[in-house]
């Protein structure tokens, strides 16, 4: 098994020790993604509509880097510092995909990096 790591400037350098993905061939391990603009490595203005959309394209950026989209996605995992913000999530998170949606868990954090409301990572298949 080789490990290739993915890497874009179209979605937020890491900002620790870790890669944006990691690609192992059929699967592709995508690193959780905050909403952070790339261009400016600074957290989007506004509520968990605007992080959820920017967490979105962060992720939809590094896939392609990937040679693939969010077809390809096979499990979300999606953090959220607040429940409350679940339905606002689900609703800004489906316009992104089509049926038959990813597998996922979704489960409420204390915190995450930067004092971001969300946070994803996803797993891919070829």
């Amino acid at each position: 098994m080789t490990r290739k790591a993915i890497q874009t400037n179209q979605a937020p350098e890491a900002i620790g020790p870790y890669s944006q993905a990691i690609d192992l061939g059929d699967l592709v391990f995508v690193s959780g993604q905050i909403p952070l603009d790339p261009n400016t490595m600074e957290v989007v203005a506004g509520g968990i509509k605007e992080q959820t959309v920017q967490v979105m394209k962060n992720l939809a950026a590094v896939l392609k880097q990937a040679n693939l989209t969010f077809e390809h996605v096979a499990k979300f995992t999606i953090y959220l510092t607040d429940m409350n913000d679940f339905a606002t999530l689900n609703e800004t998170y489906a316009e992104f995909l089509t049926v038959p949606y990813p597998a996922r868990a979704t489960v409420e954090v204390s915190q995450l990096p930067k004092g971001v409301k969300v946070e994803m990572d996803v797993i891919a298949k070829r």
